[in-house]
């Protein structure tokens, strides 16, 4: 207040501190200024958690160049209990002076239950016996009918689809040794300096080749028993290669002896040189067989497809119309049994819904730091400062996510003050309901009790509902919310959240949030 002549002077009272629920209270502002100054009194639900029933211009005195204004606000509340005025602002030219806060008790309407006319109990009353239960037990029937068929088809009669290794199986010995020399040759086994497996794969790959396709004793065969058989199949006119070709093999053979059993290791280019002598020699030996018979294709994998095509459309047909009875069924179920809405919501999604099942995060955020856990990342915001509050503030650092006016909102304030004063928790919690006022929010209730983070550091939860009517929307809607303000000398951290009445998934959101939520006077 100013103790000049100049200086404007601004008091606050109230007729009473006790009423019942429901009764009003006078409370009067009066600011006594310069006749030219520009006074701007509380407009709208600045009161909260008491109501604004009515604001009434009473008096204008004016003493030559000073002016005497006063304005009477009525209030009420209808719960019972023990609530704070908050400071209100008052507006001098642009200067802003907070009022004192009151402290006001409501006590509930005593009731005489002696002038109450009393009724007997009403007697029993014999009613049908429902059937519900008995179509509830037939539902959990089928549903178990429909679930053991669906495990009968799927593990026995359904055509199980083929892994990676079985189509691999399945192709001719000359396709498949092809494809695991081209995964060979992108292998890491050179990379790592594993020559020895290396060349194991290597000669493994081609003499399974031989043994399937050439029906040759292969694997079993030592390096001279094997090249011995390929000159005899040759040398018979059963096999037409090249004596180059055997030499090569050869050669390579005894290079991956050295290497598995003498511990040798060829240079790197040589490895790779010999896997390609080795597809080279694959290919020659697959160009010198004889033209393979039709027993031989029908071992070719598309070949067999084909034949199968006309039992796989059969089973098609029956599986097709197992699942169509299946997601009827138990369409019809979940709806009979969950509702409607929450089956829709399960199968088309809903925002909160899917922030609900979605994956959290937890982090701090601001300084001193808020930590909560949320269904998504909140984003720093760029917040400018009033200018009647930048020589009170030092630091403020703003996180959020989503918007008061949408269906779902969460954000987070850090602010650190210039002097080791402690925070004034109901001009901030004023402020955010005044900014609720502008985006639209009406006949806001106001509720406060202390709440305890899980680390044990008290602050208080302001709670209650609105209803939330933009200009542009016809019927309105009920909005909830929550601010929970903690704070010591010199800072204060505020929570704010905000959500749709009546979405449960909101709710769960909500309480998970407040479970998490903690704060710290320290980084």
């Amino acid at each position: 207040m100013g103790h000049s002549q100049t200086e404007p002077k601004v008091e606050a009272k109230v007729d009473t501190l006790a009423i019942k629920i429901g009764e009003q209270i006078h409370y009067t502002i009066t600011v006594d200024a310069d006749s030219t100054a520009v006074v701007n009194f509380p407009e709208g639900q600045t009161f909260s958690p008491l109501e604004t029933v009515d604001a009434i211009m009473a008096d204008t005195i004016r003493n030559k160049d000073r002016v005497t204004l006063q304005r009477i606000y009525a209030l009420t509340q209808f719960d019972s209990g023990a609530y704070t005025i908050p400071p209100q602002i008052v507006t001098i030219n642009e200067r802003q002076i907070f009022t004192d806060s009151f402290r006001v008790k409501v006590a509930d309407v005593a009731v005489d239950t002696t002038k109450q006319k009393m009724y007997d109990i009403k007697p029993l009353i014999q009613v049908e016996r429902s059937t519900a239960d008995m179509w509830l037990t037939a539902l959990w029937i089928l549903l178990g009918l429909i679930v053991v068929g669906g495990l009968v088809y799927w593990f026995f009669i359904r055509k199980k689809p083929l892994t990676e290794e079985e189509k691999v199986a399945l192709l001719p010995p000359y396709d498949r040794a092809l494809l695991e020399l081209k995964k060979l040759e992108n292998s890491k086994y050179l990379i790592q300096d594993e020559y020895k497996q290396y060349y194991s794969e290597l000669t493994n790959i081609v003499r399974m080749y031989l043994e399937e396709d050439v029906h040759l004793t292969a694997m079993e065969s030592t390096t001279s028993e094997l090249i011995a058989k390929l000159e005899m199949l040759k040398d018979s006119g059963e096999l037409k290669l090249e004596d180059n070709t055997i030499d090569q093999f050869q050669k390579i053979l005894q290079t991956a002896d050295l290497v598995k059993f003498a511990k040798s290791k060829p240079a790197t280019f040589v490895a790779e040189q010999d896997r390609k002598l080795v597809e080279e020699i694959v290919v020659k030996t697959h160009e010198a067989l004889p033209e393979p018979t039709e027993e031989d294709l029908m071992l070719n994998e598309e070949y067999l497809a084909e034949l199968a095509k006309k039992k796989q459309r059969k089973r098609i047909y029956l599986a097709a119309a197992i699942f169509a009875g299946i997601i009827f069924l138990g369409g019809a179920f979940s709806v009979a049994y969950f509702g409607l809405k929450q089956v829709k919501d399960t199968v088309f999604g809903y925002p909160t819904k899917d922030l609900l099942e979605g994956e959290w995060v937890s982090s701090s955020y601001g300084f001193p730091p808020i930590q909560l856990e949320t269904p998504d990342v909140l984003v720093r915001q760029d917040v400018k400062l009033p200018k009647e509050t930048e020589n009170l503030i030092k630091q403020l650092q703003a996180f959020s996510y989503g918007s008061y006016v949408g269906i779902f909102s969460v954000s987070t304030s850090s602010i650190t003050y210039k002097e080791e004063s402690d925070p004034n928790f109901d001009a901030a919690i004023s402020t955010i309901l005044s900014n609720f006022e502008k985006l639209g929010l009406k006949n806001i209730i106001t509720k406060q009790e202390e709440f305890t983070t899980q680390s044990g550091v008290k602050g208080i939860k302001t709670y209650g509902t609105g209803t939330f009517e933009p200009p542009a929307q016809q019927a309105g809607k009920k909005a909830k919310y929550n601010i929970l303000s903690f704070g010591g000398k010199g800072f204060m951290q505020q929570v704010v959240i905000t959500w749709e009445d009546g979405d449960e998934y909101a709710e769960q959101i909500v309480d998970r949030i407040l479970n998490s939520l903690d704060v710290k006077t320290q980084a």
